[in-house]
């Protein structure tokens, strides 16, 4: 009879484990497509290792034998309370600040932590909310913003433009403001240098970072300033 209670026990953490695993898989295959860092690999190893841990975490509180000495209590989900705040550390790895003051990475740490709410969720036997929570994350990754980034408000269209460009002329860094302007581009931040070249001429650098709704590819954005006289040098970066 026990070794029958006990194949029952390990048929039920194996049908957890492959469930946490094909769960994660999706997130994964996202995050694969979209050449993130967080792919296949990473995302099953943290959903079948939190769904894991939970088990053992839950079946170790219920199954510890009482003492009548010792009055013993226990939390049935204390190791995926630190699955959570632990597996922030792989988060805060991918998470990145660039030189232009961007940050990227958020999703991805987002989706790390999001990976191991699945192992937690099928470990303590929520598997239509682990499946729901699923459907809905990946609905409103690949569905909603992008619906959203295309027929939204004006500001949630817009994507942020980090561009360098080099001038000719002083005089023209205003006409080439008074052109963003006309063009209804939000400058957010803007840095001037000079740079002299070869000739001991000096040119004024502009630096900026803009917030526009563009195309896909920027091409009708870059022909535009390259149409302008007194641009010598473009630069040009997507931010989001």
């Amino acid at each position: 009879m026990e070794t029958l209670f006990g194949n029952m026990i390990t048929y039920e953490v194996g049908i957890k484990l492959v469930i946490a695993a094909t769960l994660s898989l999706v997130i994964g295959i996202e995050r694969e497509l979209k050449k993130k860092p967080v792919g296949l690999k990473t995302s099953l190893v943290i959903a079948t290792f939190s769904c894991l841990l939970t088990i053992i975490s839950i079946e170790t509180a219920y199954s510890t034998p009482p003492r009548s000495e010792i009055n013993i209590t226990m939390d049935p989900l204390r190791l995926a309370a630190q699955v959570v705040s632990g597996i922030g550390f792989l988060g805060a790895g991918v998470i990145l600040r660039r030189g232009n003051d961007s940050i990227s990475g958020l999703t991805t740490a987002a989706m790390i932590w999001g990976a191991a709410g699945i192992g937690i969720a099928v470990g303590a036997g929520f598997y239509m909310d682990a499946t729901l929570a699923v459907i809905i994350i990946v609905f409103g990754i690949e569905v909603l913003s992008p619906f959203l980034m295309k027929i939204g408000p004006k500001r949630i269209r817009m994507r942020e433009i980090s561009l360098k460009v080099q001038i000719n002329n002083d005089e023209k860094s205003e006409s080439f403001l008074e052109f963003l302007k006309e063009n209804n581009i939000i400058i957010e931040n803007i840095r001037i240098q000079d740079v002299p070249n070869n000739n001991n001429n000096v040119f004024h650098e502009l630096d900026l970072r803009l917030s526009l709704i563009v195309s896909d590819n920027l091409l009708s954005f870059y022909r535009s300033l390259r149409a302008l006289p007194y641009i010598e040098k473009i630069e040009m970066e997507i931010l989001n």
